[in-house]
């Protein structure tokens, strides 16, 4: 029997050991897309905080005569190649994913095509760290650079909320019902941590932290912007803040009293983490848990925002 004969045999086998339903596997590996997803938003953070952004001075190569880094290139070098390892590492996710998910592509599209779109970030976001290496950190080109991680946070958490069923077409339990009202309200605070997180990255490319001391800066007025970044700030407090008043009026208990306790959480620390770094001279380390805060921020703002567009809307007899 040839090897081509034999192939056709081979993928029926492997396909007859994958999941027909969405089980631990796949679960555990959306929780580890979403966790892999914010500790590349970490060590990003460190790059730049440490001034490891040219650790490794060109791409694809860490050097023009080596893949990986050298010892002579010292910490630097190390950092900015851990964090492109890390790369390799979702793809790793990404592709057993959609491995896992093979025979169900058709059922469960819906974590399919995310877990598809997931992989296919990976060669995007390496070309935009290439372009940020050969730009010599263009401000610019580094804030899109987090932007993409921003929104891939954003499509792990969705991945890992219909992995659970907790949202989408598959849910696990029969949803509470939901006044009308928390949709628009929960939108709106996706929304605007969007905006805030936009700001933020025009607040950094005019800071400090450019990640190598010749990177160049955006020039903008670095004290004006972080007022303006403050505002969508202030109306996501605003926003959970009503959320969190509607589900103590309406006695709201299950996933989504939940999402918005987490989302007041982070909202907080975000706020604090925000205040004490602009009025104490924008250190590194808080630099960098405000980043982390942001990647909270999104995937909690997102999860909110899921749980209440899945739910089903209460009636008026329901809600007497």
């Amino acid at each position: 029997m040839t090897t081509a004969s034999r192939l056709p045999k081979l993928a029926g086998r492997l396909a007859s050991r994958l999941p027909r339903t969405v089980d631990v596997r796949i679960r555990r590996l959306a929780v580890a897309s979403l966790i892999g997803q914010t500790l590349l938003v970490v060590t990003g953070g460190a790059v730049r905080l440490t001034a490891s952004g040219l650790g490794c001075p060109t791409w694809p190569r860490c050097t023009s005569d080596s893949i990986v880094n050298t010892p002579e290139m010292g910490i630097h070098g190390f950092i900015e190649f851990g964090n492109r390892l890390l790369t390799f590492a979702l793809a790793a996710v990404a592709a057993l994913m959609l491995m896992y998910l093979w025979n169900l592509r058709k059922e469960r599209k819906d974590l399919f095509l995310l877990a598809l779109g997931l992989l296919a970030s990976i060669p995007a976001q390496a070309i935009i760290g290439g372009v940020t290496v050969l730009t010599n950190l263009n401000p610019w080109v580094v804030g899109l650079h987090f932007l993409v991680s921003m929104a891939l946070v954003v499509f792990a958490t969705l991945l890992v909320n219909r992995a659970f069923g907790r949202t989408g077409r598959f849910p696990a339990a029969r949803p509470v019902a939901l006044p009308s009202v928390l949709r628009p309200v929960t939108a709106a605070v996706a929304l605007f941590s969007a905006v805030a997180v936009m700001l933020g990255v025009v607040v950094t490319g005019a800071g400090p932290h450019a990640g190598d001391a010749n990177a160049p800066r955006n020039d903008l007025d670095w004290d004006l912007f972080s007022h303006i970044h403050a505002v969508p700030a202030y109306l996501v407090t605003a926003g959970t803040v009503v959320a969190l008043v509607v589900v103590f009026r309406r006695r709201i208990a299950g996933p989504f009293r939940t999402a918005v306790l987490m989302l007041l959480g982070v909202t907080i620390l975000q706020a604090i983490i925000g205040f004490t770094q602009y009025y104490n001279g924008i250190p590194a380390l808080l630099v960098a848990a405000h980043m982390l805060g942001a990647a909270l921020l999104m995937a909690a703002s997102t999860n909110a925002w899921d749980i209440a567009h899945s739910s089903a809307v209460e009636t008026r007899s329901s809600a007497r």
